[in-house]
């Protein structure tokens, strides 16, 4: 199925609740923004010393964020000029996500910053690190055991161009000593890169299939498999040598990923969609022939972990 572009505004594309969320969270600045405010950073000022980034740059991505209810302004009588910005319902249901995003960082770039983080799961009393598991069989799911078959919202989305604020400052410059996922961010904070990432999840492999499902140029779609392949979530092997045309499949650290977007794509399913019954496709897990629903637990009591359930302390390093 090939995408299509209406008239230059308009994207179409076959329904995916990973690019509905990726469109509306997607890119590295909605991302930090998240994590800072999480974090308890919530002012505008506060916001834009940590991450380095221009008021225009800032402000755009507030207000777009607004518009999508996943964070409100909140101006009070004692502050008028100065409003403070908080996590709604939709956007701390985030936190699974978070969770496998913290998760991978610490895996594959382990740091003194993300090594110090304690995690305590006021249920059980523990300290924790947070797992992927199926709700059915309770077995740690991987891409590799998923099979996906249309479900009742599928069919073709129709995307807007962004025509957002574009900032230069690479997610590395960031100076927010609380970055706790700052290379996911480098590697899946670009709308073009986290499809492709996300594709590569169904088998997708060469450049042709990639480019028929995405509506890219060419050069920004060469671009985005080089990064890949350069950070080491793509392994580039030639499948012909006259032309010469190359396959790129998911190392250890790509497949790793699958968490992380496979907790997007249930948050994009619930919050993403036109109403009830929208999912676009239903994931069957082989390991127990059940659909899956995947859920983030507490190592230590293998129970479902809520944002309002966990301690999050940023010790010193």
């Amino acid at each position: 199925m090939s995408a299509a572009i209406d008239l230059g505004t308009n994207i179409s594309t076959r329904a995916s609740s990973i690019a509905r969320a990726l469109d509306e969270i997607g890119d590295k600045w909605s991302l930090l923004i998240l994590q800072e405010i999480f974090l308890g950073v919530n002012s505008f000022s506060a916001l834009r010393t940590n991450m380095g980034v221009s008021k225009a740059v800032l402000s755009n991505r507030l207000v777009w964020l607004e518009e999508k209810h996943c964070i409100k302004k909140v101006v009070t009588e004692q502050s008028p000029t100065r409003p403070k910005y908080h996590l709604t319902e939709k956007s701390v249901e985030l936190y699974s996500v978070a969770l496998m995003a913290m998760s991978w960082e610490r895996e594959f770039f382990p740091s003194s910053s993300n090594q110090a983080i304690r995690l305590r799961h006021k249920s059980c009393g523990q300290e924790f690190w947070p797992s992927c598991r199926c709700s059915a069989c309770s077995k740690a799911v991987y891409y590799e055991d998923v099979a996906y078959s249309p479900g009742p919202g599928a069919k073709q989305d129709i995307r807007a161009t962004k025509t957002r604020r574009r900032s230069s400052i690479s997610i590395m410059d960031v100076p927010s000593s609380a970055n706790v996922f700052k290379n996911l961010i480098h590697i899946v904070g670009d709308r073009w890169t986290a499809n492709v990432i996300a594709l590569s999840f169904h088998g997708f492999s060469r450049y042709s299939q990639f480019h028929a499902e995405l509506p890219v140029a060419s050069n920004i779609l060469t671009d985005r498999l080089e990064f890949l392949v350069s950070e080491g979530v793509f392994a580039q092997t030639v499948y012909q040598q006259q032309p010469k045309r190359y396959e790129y499949t998911l190392t250890e650290k790509g497949r790793a990923l699958y968490p992380y977007f496979l907790t997007m794509l249930q948050w994009g399913d619930k919050w993403c969609g036109s109403g009830v019954n929208t999912k676009p496709m239903q994931l069957t897990h082989s390991s127990c022939f059940n659909l899956l629903e995947a859920e983030v637990v507490c190592d230590s009591c293998d129970q479902p972990l809520d944002a309002h359930e966990v301690e999050f302390v940023l010790a010193s390093a």
